[in-house]
């Protein structure tokens, strides 16, 4: 836009002035630079499908004008931003089996949003490697990936870091803009759909008002923030830049992988991708590669809730198959000052997407407020997890993972039934010759799952190798249980109707846009292998 490209215009003179003051000359055009474009959420299939109906404009010019080759990717296990990003940024195996989950040894659960769980991770897992953001940006990701420049990544959300005052300065510039530029957008998105309202009271009332507070947090501020302060860095030159762009992954969640309101959340950040390649070709100087990726797919589903008649997983779980039902706290009496957490317990119940994050943050963390962790039961030594299409049942009574041959004495037969249970798709458990699929009451070992759950998938080598992954992992719960491909369809265990971190093949299978001259495999067969890409970035400038 004319006004963006203004704002930056001043931007950049300002940045000039400061190098001349204080930071020195101007980068260099003695290399290569690196701009990494994730979109969250977004499969190969739904990526193809979004081409062919024209969702995707941009990306189609890319890949037919401009010499963009799409490279399959396929993910792993769990299919999820943080084992994706750790991975792919210091190319390591992660620990990570999902968005939550316990660590034993430790006695601690890791919550990604809540504060200092990423960078606790980063740092023990990253292991001393150099990250492939070294001295560059990174925005709205899990990890750094040893990024200079933070902004809305949860390891440094309460550490925000950058390059010194000056420079500071000069991003004030960028952020005024965006606060202009999106309260502007906010106002026409809450005239319209004033407008909307008065041609359809009925209807647009009954759509309810939640899914307008979702597009304008994330389709508006964190879209604009992102894309402004990434051009800002492009015109820097700044020599790594990181930006996941979330807007496609919330309303997927919301209301599925190929609802309109998804794919009209993925042409705003097609649009968006379009304004970073259009400030690329102003500074060519700075000889950017522009890589476009997903980091995992989703896998339409239902709730786990509906099926149980508004009972949780964990509850089902601890009634129907351990010793004794889970604790359930007393009810206290109604005072004034509870009615406000009441009441958002039950909007939160209701509401997708980013509002329904919110909310569980809320009452995982803060139990005291909103009167109880969401998604986590704990009694007699067994601690349940419910995380998205996969949940963990932990023994915590060891710090150790417990292999189904010390499980069978205390619990006979759970694995079993467990994996019969309603909503339930397959169940992992370790065993004293390996990882073990139990799948409608029979088990199945790694050699024997395309005889089983996984009969005739094409892509039965990479479902092998992803559950041989997350079972050795030792944060992996004791028991593993995917609600993906139960008898009632695929199933999550918290309420969206949009779910990743399983083996579904939408889930696994995401993709790699290629710029023309660069190299890369003709297929990715797991993240770790995008560190060597990247790293040829950091390698060079050295």
């Amino acid at each position: 836009m004319p006004l963006d490209d203004l704002v930056l215009g001043v931007q950049n003179a300002l940045d000039r002035l400061v190098r001349r003051v204080r930071l020195g000359r101007a980068p260099a055009a003695d290399r290569r630079r690196l701009l990494v474009v994730q979109i969250d959420g977004l499969s190969r299939a739904v990526l193809e499908e979004a081409l062919a109906l024209g969702r995707a404009p941009f990306l189609r010019r890319l890949l037919e004008q401009r010499g963009f080759r799409l490279v399959p990717l396929c993910v792993g296990l769990p299919s999820s931003t943080p084992a994706f990003q750790l991975a792919a940024m210091y190319g390591v195996r992660p620990d990570i089996p999902g968005f939550h989950y316990r660590d034993k040894r430790r006695g601690a659960d890791v919550y990604f949003p809540r504060g200092g769980d990423a960078a606790l991770v980063e740092r023990a897992q990253a292991d001393g490697r150099r990250g492939i953001l070294a001295d560059g940006s990174a925005y709205g990701c899990v990890f750094t990936g040893g990024a200079a420049n933070n902004l809305l990544t949860f390891a440094m959300m309460w550490r925000p870091s950058g390059a010194g005052l000056l420079r500071l300065v000069s991003k004030l510039v960028v952020l005024g803009w965006v606060a202009v530029k999106a309260s502007t957008l906010t106002a026409l998105e809450l005239t319209r759909a004033l407008l909307r309202l008065v041609a359809d009271p009925v209807g647009e009332s009954a759509r309810g008002w939640r899914w307008l507070a979702i597009k304008i947090a994330i389709s508006v501020w964190l879209r604009q923030l992102f894309t402004l302060a990434v051009s800002r860095d492009l015109y820097a030159g700044v020599p790594a830049i990181y930006v996941n762009y979330l807007d496609y992954d919330v309303f997927a969640h919301a209301y599925g992988p190929r609802h309109r309101r998804a794919f009209r959340a993925l042409r705003r950040v097609d649009a968006s991708i379009r304004q970073l390649w259009n400030v690329l070709r102003r500074v060519p100087e700075h000889r950017y590669d522009l890589w476009i990726l997903a980091d995992h797919g989703q896998a339409a589903c239902t709730p786990y809730r509906r099926l149980a008649r508004g009972r949780p997983l964990e509850d089902a779980l601890f009634d129907e198959f351990f010793d004794a039902p889970a604790p359930r706290p007393a009810p206290r009496p109604a005072r004034p000052g509870r009615r406000w957490a009441a009441a958002l317990r039950a909007v939160g119940t209701r509401a997708p997407g980013m509002f329904q994050r919110f909310v569980n943050y809320l009452e995982r963390d803060f139990p005291a407020v909103l009167g109880g962790m969401r998604g986590v039961r704990e009694h007699a030594g067994v601690r349940v997890i419910a995380a998205g299409p996969n949940a963990f049942v932990y023994f915590v009574d060891t710090p150790e993972p417990v292999p189904l041959e010390h499980m069978e004495p205390r619990f006979p037969g759970l694995v079993e039934a467990l994996s019969r249970h309603r909503g339930v798709g397959i169940v992992l458990v370790r065993g004293a010759a390996g990882p073990l699929c139990f799948w409608r009451g029979k088990p199945y070992r790694l050699d024997e799952l395309g005889r089983g759950p996984f009969a005739g998938r094409d892509d039965l080598p990479r479902v092998v190798e992803g559950v041989r992954d997350l079972m050795a992992m030792p944060s992996a719960g004791d028991l593993v249980i995917y609600g993906i491909d139960a008898p009632e369809g695929h199933v999550s265990y918290v309420n969206e109707v949009g779910a990743h971190a399983g083996p579904a093949h939408e889930e696994l299978h995401a993709f790699l846009l290629r710029p023309p001259g660069a190299e890369a495999p003709a297929a990715i067969a797991h993240p770790i292998e995008l560190y060597a890409l990247f790293m040829r970035y950091q390698d060079r400038a050295a």
